[in-house]
């Protein structure tokens, strides 16, 4: 019988991602779970400070935050969660989310708005160049005296859009032709080579010295899998020096 850790593997590595929001008992969702005691932590500090807590979400989603329901069931009353995306998006609960179409790297982004918290879970890596990069990380800095933001790691071996071992580290244009032949993670086979280059270009990890980098004011901390850095955090837990 295969040991706990070859099922984890197994689970880890499947081709095509599971819906962590659906499998309670998934690989992913222990992740995230344990990902949002960070954020969880955080909030408690800031409702120590406050009676009600102001959060504005980073290319986030209200699914995502199914991960924290019981927190959110406890204060909904104290919390407001502000969702950013490119695409439009319509919430359910509207008295705990409201939804707006932006950009994260739009340097104007809420310049008449201030958070108590910045939150964004694995949206970085999808915005493009160094220079956008940038423009997220000083958004993230400008509109809330605490942030969490987490990437995958780039020199995590496993490269986890695409579920295709160290898939980040080949040339670009082999990625791109790697998608126009093979239905790759959450990728089903791209009809085109341009819209290939484009998706490869929309999904570059980052590392550790890169995060540190972009935020040099937070801590820098790492989830772990089996003793591997799998993905970093840059958490900004105390308002800055004024």
């Amino acid at each position: 019988m295969p040991s706990t850790a070859i099922r984890a593997a197994r689970a880890f590595f499947q081709p095509v991602a599971s819906n962590p929001y659906e499998n309670d008992q998934s690989l992913e969702y222990s992740f995230r779970a344990r990902r949002f005691a960070r954020v969880q932590s955080l909030l408690d500090d800031i409702m120590r400070e406050k009676e009600h807590v102001e959060i504005l979400d980073m290319g986030g989603t209200e699914t995502y935050w199914h991960i924290g329901r019981e927190f959110l069931r406890r204060h909904r009353s104290r919390l407001h969660i502000t969702l950013i995306n490119p695409q439009e998006q319509t919430v359910s609960d509207r008295d705990l989310f409201s939804a707006s179409r932006e950009s994260a790297v739009d340097p104007q982004l809420m310049a008449e708005r201030r958070f108590d918290l910045v939150h964004s879970n694995s949206v970085i890596e999808h915005v493009g160049s160094w220079s956008e990069f940038e423009l997220f990380a000083r958004n993230t800095r400008r509109l809330a005296p605490r942030y969490f933001v987490q990437t995958p790691n780039f020199w995590f071996p496993y490269e986890p859009h695409f579920r295709f071992p160290g898939f980040q580290y080949l040339p670009k244009r082999l990625r791109a032709e790697l998608l126009t032949r093979f239905q790759l993670g959450f990728f089903d086979r791209i009809g085109s080579l341009e819209e290939a280059r484009e998706i490869v270009h929309y999904h570059r990890l980052l590392s550790t010295r890169e995060m540190g980098t972009l935020f040099p004011d937070g801590e820098v901390v790492h989830e772990k899998w089996m003793g591997v850095n799998k993905s970093i955090m840059a958490i900004r837990s105390e308002p800055p020096l004024t």
